[in-house]
């Protein structure tokens, strides 16, 4: 019996879409790793980004054609989103990320980069002009806690502070990845948005980096991953397929399946296993003083996300509360069950 069990619980697992979104978040710890053993040897940021988007989009194109079946109105139909999706959530993004990464450590540079839930969290706040509980409040304030121990603003481990405003950029475009690809979009396959995506981002590279605007800085210098010494495309190839073609497909499946707020929240993951994989493949692990930081950031965030989910369930009852009152009889004026009463006149 425990066999089929473990089975059933598995695919129950995958299909709430929680197995997808850690998935998701190991390949894209990996980007950072696989980019800075490139930025190390002569490329520069914006020219990796080019190689990652290219490669990827590339890759994805047939596949995204076939999804299609010749039903091209999708693409005219979401143009906007595609668009938008590749302008900010795909080459934004990605270009201020490996440039923080270019002046910081990875597992610094993705901490600034991940207080991306705790904006979202704040932009809907505005939006919706309701004050936070004092759950959100106190995690909030915990991850900016987190934010000063990660700066590390008095020790002795120097942040640069270019770096900083990078990584903070990069959260950003992060909050409008996050709202972009949780929209319910049936018209729209996440195959074909992640291809599209893909596709515009590397179209906007190549275009800033022509017009002279973006440094494009290629080398063909062997790379390091860990103990061992690879050719560079080893790292292109590892940042093409891993870090972005199975990383973009499997987070918009996630982030569909459960939602803006709690993939964001979910994705946080990431952080674990970027840092993980920089140990691994660079030899290299933020300060004692930043990974405090890095933990008071994630404890906030992980509050805030408490409190998010006990007002839904609050929600949810009164909601309910509010159908059973309306399906109960009327206690007042109990509705007759004989006869149709005659009124008078009639």
């Amino acid at each position: 019996m425990s066999a089929p069990t473990t089975k059933a619980d598995a695919k129950s697992f995958l299909a709430s879409g929680l197995g997808i979104a850690l998935f998701s978040s190991a390949v894209f710890g990996t980007s950072g790793s696989f980019a800075k053993s490139m930025l190390e040897t002569g490329w520069s940021p914006g020219a990796a980004v080019a190689v990652r988007l290219t490669g990827a989009a590339l890759i994805l194109v047939i596949p995204a054609v076939v999804v299609l079946r010749g039903r091209w109105h999708q693409l005219k139909d979401n143009w906007l989103t595609i668009l938008l999706f590749g302008l900010i959530g795909v080459a934004g993004c990605q270009l201020f990320y490996f440039n923080a990464v270019a002046r910081l450590s990875v597992g610094v540079a993705l901490l600034l980069e991940y207080l991306a839930p705790v904006m979202i969290v704040l932009w809907l706040w505005i939006a919706s002009r309701r004050r936070p509980r004092a759950l959100t409040a106190a995690g909030a304030l915990l991850s900016l806690g987190g934010l000063v121990l990660v700066l590390d603003l008095t020790g002795a481990v120097k942040v640069d502070f270019v770096g900083v405003l990078w990584g903070m950029a990069a959260a950003v475009c992060l909050v409008i990845y996050f709202f972009i690809t949780a929209k319910e979009n049936d018209t729209l396959p996440p195959l074909v948005l992640a291809s599209g995506g893909l596709l515009v981002g590397a179209l906007v590279i190549w275009l800033v980096g022509l017009l002279g605007l973006l440094p494009m800085t290629f080398s063909t210098a062997d790379t390091t991953l860990g103990p061992w010494t690879t050719p560079w495309w080893v790292s292109a190839v590892g940042l093409i397929i891993l870090a972005t073609v199975l990383a973009y497909v499997t987070g918009i499946m996630a982030a569909r399946s459960l939602g803006s707020k709690v993939a964001s929240f979910v994705s946080l993951t990431e952080v674990l296993f970027a840092v993980i994989w920089a140990w691994l493949l660079l030899g290299e692990l933020p300060g004692p003083i930043q990974l405090l930081g890095g933990l008071l950031i994630v404890g906030g965030v992980v509050l805030v996300r408490v409190d998010e989910l006990r007002g839904d369930r609050r929600a949810a009852r009164a909601t309910q509360e509010a159908a059973r009152a309306l399906d109960h009889p009327n206690d007042v004026e109990p509705v007759p069950s004989g006869p149709a009463t005659k009124l008078p006149g009639n």
